[in-house]
């Protein structure tokens, strides 16, 4: 793949062969995927294929290898041209996302009780592969409420506060949610798992602000030096996975209808007006409130272990997703248009004043949340004026390394000491689930992080340094 070096971090896929438009790859030189391990930028330009897409086919600093999208991926198509909706541009895992809480809690102050902490964070928050949730709903009639309400109906149910719900993406919901396009294998998949991390890179982690990088931002997201945080990173679990699944097969079937090629079948797609556009949309919709709500559980359960221990409580910074296709309105060659923004991968980033934020936030832009690694640091962003890739900017490290490739490097019992002897705690669910997210198959988080900020996508405000983690 032939780049061509822009600036620093920035460097153009020019256009070839069915391309409509070029491709944008946000990186380093150090931060480019290797292309003999990775194909990553063969889907950048694969990605600029698709009927409708408008400006760039774009790749975030921490881009690898997906699903027909890359993971890191943004694209946008326009809707009154035809543009089309991919679920290989969400992915399987609908809505992953990040929340951070803050405490009212130095470091200093959590010492004498950081061993029983960890011990109740372990038991609370259920984690793996299996069965296991905070919250059983009573059936499907109740999980129907979920996936309308999202953290919404959570928080009616006496699980999180109403203040959570200004600090959530959407208030805790997307809206356009249809039940009915839902499939009776992802409700099933769905009832037993309402608060839980499950596995791979998912994690909730205790921190603390090691450095603040702009006071005053960090002032108006409620972080401070010293502060101890926690950081929750999960999604949609079995029922996102299994609506991706029905609907790429639906979409794989139907695109001949609409006369659409596409140079990779992961690449299944119908225009976002079609019928099974829009059903795709609205059972995408239901799982992100899945998603939402699965946070605001494990959320409000980690406030409640915070709160017996410690006698000091958690406040909402933000909870943010960075699998989702979103009906938004861009300016493209100089009018407004209502575009289909597919980030995967990728977060939103709102710049300051933008009428979406809670008017708290509105003169300092959206908190952008960047998870490290396990063992490494974690950032808060912001959101800045006149980004380019329809403010949207990288969602953490990128994967190095496949999973098993990462299992096959360490072993689970030793990487534990080794965090360990950095005095991070760890409470983890499998050996082999440790291994597998060891640090040495991730990219540098602070390397991407410093690509996000030179590519003009985002401005660093506080990070954070783990102390203990929870892992799936």
């Amino acid at each position: 793949m032939e780049l061509v070096e822009e600036s620093p971090y920035r460097f153009r896929i020019d256009r070839q062969g069915e391309m409509r438009v070029p491709g944008v790859v946000f990186a380093s030189r150090e931060l480019l995927p290797d292309s003999g391990a990775d194909r990553s930028l063969d889907q950048v330009a694969n990605v600029a294929t698709l009927p409708g897409i408008v400006d760039a086919s774009y790749a975030m600093p921490d881009v690898h290898w997906g699903y027909g999208f890359p993971i890191g991926g943004v694209a946008a198509t326009d809707v009154a041209e035809g543009g089309v909706v991919s679920p290989g541009g969400v992915g399987f895992d609908i809505s992953c996302g990040v929340r951070l809480l803050a405490a009212d809690l130095h470091t200093e102050e959590l010492s004498p009780v950081f061993g029983r902490l960890m011990d109740g964070l372990d038991a609370a928050i259920p984690r793996g592969m299996g069965k296991g949730a905070v919250w059983h709903v009573s059936g499907r009639p109740e999980l129907e409420r979920v996936l309308a309400g999202g953290s919404r109906y959570a928080v009616e149910q006496g699980r999180g506060v109403e203040g959570d719900l200004r600090r959530c993406e959407d208030y805790g919901a997307v809206a356009d949610a249809d039940v009915g396009q839902v499939g009776e294998r992802a409700i099933q998949r769905g009832l037993a798992q309402i608060g839980s991390l499950g596995s791979g890179n998912h994690f909730l982690e205790v921190q603390a602000v090691d450095r603040v990088y702009d006071e005053a931002v960090a002032r108006a997201f409620g972080l401070a030096l010293g502060q101890v945080c926690v950081m929750i990173h999960c999604g949609s679990r079995g029922l996102g996975h299994q609506v991706c699944t029905e609907h790429v097969h639906a979409m794989e079937e139907a695109m001949a209808r609409y006369d659409i090629r596409v140079p990779d079948r992961q690449l299944a797609c119908t225009p976002v007006s079609s019928p099974p556009g829009r059903a795709y949309l609205s059972a995408m919709a239901a799982a992100a409130n899945y998603a939402r709500a699965n946070r605001q559980v494990l959320g409000e359960a980690a406030r409640r272990v915070f709160e017996r221990l410690t006698g000091r409580g958690l406040e909402l910074v933000y909870d943010v997703s960075h699998n989702l296709a979103k009906l938004e309105t861009h300016e493209v060659d100089g009018a407004p248009r209502q575009l289909c923004v597919h980030r995967k991968g990728a977060t939103r980033a709102l710049p300051p004043g933008h009428p979406e934020l809670p008017e708290e936030l509105r003169e300092v832009g959206q908190p952008v949340l960047i998870p490290g690694s396990m063992g490494t640091e974690s950032y808060v962003l912001t959101g800045v004026p006149g980004a380019p890739a329809f403010a949207s900017t990288c969602h953490g490290a990128g994967r190095l390394q496949s999973r098993q490739q990462a299992g096959r490097s360490v072993r689970g019992q030793d990487l534990r000491r080794r965090l360990e002897a950095r005095d991070i705690a760890v409470r983890g669910a499998s050996w082999r689930g440790l291994a597998e997210e060891t640090p040495e198959a991730y990219k540098d988080v602070g390397a991407v992080v410093e690509a996000t900020q030179g590519a003009g996508l985002c401005r660093q405000v506080a990070r954070l340094v783990p102390v203990g983690v929870v892992k799936g």
